[in-house]
């Protein structure tokens, strides 16, 4: 199936002779969640919920900035660039990498020293892109990113490009498609608050359309570590163990505060536990394996569910933003913290093995 890009040529007003660059990215499975619904009806009380997850870890690069990247890099190859840029906690430059290898350009990739996933970082250097890690966050990266924008020789492609905003909002297109009308309810994680700002757009450019009639409330969860909209205060020295939203001054800040304001919804957060916790039963009781920063959106609807935030019978739609790939190491981390994984040490013994199982 065709990329998002020749999918809604049409709603993006494209003229014929655009450049798309193109993984096939979009066309991710909005997963029915039936656990997560009887656990939450069964310690909340909140009852008749019909939750799915966007599980955008299924794009190319194994996360949801593939759909603003199509964009972008397609829009700097219109516009004759040779070079991109990007700051970045892990997916952008996974997926800045692999878009420029696509066409030929060349990629510049600044990461937080020590402070990405491995199996992000592998990505970017398999992708061929230059990489510098710097002493300092993402934020301070970014930093750096603008004014190396600003010198009209390099194209940014972080969320501060619109054009990655308005690939975004490709995601929102899905769900009203697949689902033929528009959820009550949109939890996503929020980390530099591009994506809240994107979906928000996407459904509004929907009903603009006529094709939807409804708009959704925007839930947005910061991990509480790094929860400057919340605090409403950068946050200088942001933590949290799930890396894709460790952001302590989100570059779309205003946009998020407008989707949540003019959506009636809410910008919360949610601690590291929780995301643990929404993290490993949505892999042990769904079967979906999303990375920690994904799990924010679950961990959120739980909250707002205690919180008496949600109504019976809504219609959900989490984002799931990336694949369980991406970190590995907390997710043996947290499978062995947690007793997920049954882990034997057995003689090579078909009895033996039967015997230990119960068989």
């Amino acid at each position: 199936m065709a990329g998002i890009l020749q999918r809604y040529k049409a709603v993006y007003g494209l003229p014929d002779d655009y450049p798309i660059v193109s993984l096939n990215e979009g066309n991710t499975p909005l997963i029915p969640c039936e656990h997560i619904s009887a656990h939450i009806e069964k310690t909340t009380g909140v009852t008749g919920l019909k939750i799915f997850a966007k599980y955008d870890g299924a794009n190319p690069t194994g996360s949801f900035k593939d759909r603003g990247m199509t964009y972008a890099v397609s829009q700097a190859k219109h516009d004759g660039a040779s070079h991109i840029v990007c700051a970045s906690t892990g997916n952008t430059s996974a997926a800045a990498a692999a878009y420029g290898a696509r066409c030929g350009m060349q990629v510049l990739v600044l990461i937080p020293k020590g402070k990405v996933a491995l199996g992000k970082l592998s990505q970017a250097m398999m992708y061929g892109a230059t990489i510098v890690e710097i002493d300092g966050n993402f934020d301070e990266a970014l930093a750096v990113v603008r004014k190396l924008g600003n010198t009209g020789k390099i194209t940014v492609v972080n969320s501060i490009n619109p054009y990655r905003i308005l690939g975004q909002q490709s995601a929102a297109f899905e769900i009203c498609d697949e689902l033929k009308t528009s959820p009550d309810y949109h939890f996503i994680p929020v980390g530099n608050a591009g994506n809240i700002t994107a979906y928000w757009a996407g459904y509004n450019r929907y009903q603009q359309l006529g094709t939807i009639k409804n708009l959704p409330k925007m839930m947005g969860y910061e991990a509480e570590g790094s929860a400057a909209i919340v605090r409403g205060e950068v946050i200088a020295e942001p933590e949290t163990f799930a890396t894709a939203i460790r952001i302590g001054n989100p570059a779309s800040w205003q946009q998020a505060e407008a989707a949540r304001d003019e959506s009636d919804g809410t910008i919360d957060s949610v601690t590291d536990d929780e995301i643990g916790q929404a993290y490993t039963r949505l892999a042990a009781t769904e079967g979906i394996f999303c990375e920690p920063a994904s799990a924010a959106s679950v961990a959120g609807l739980i909250k707002a569910c205690q919180n008496k935030q949600v109504n019976n019978n809504s219609l959900i739609t989490c984002t799931l933003t990336g694949n369980g790939l991406k970190d590995p190491d907390s997710a043996i981390r947290l499978s062995d913290e947690q007793g997920i994984a049954k882990k034997l040490s057995l003689p090579a013994n078909e009895q033996a093995i039967m015997d230990a199982i119960g068989l």
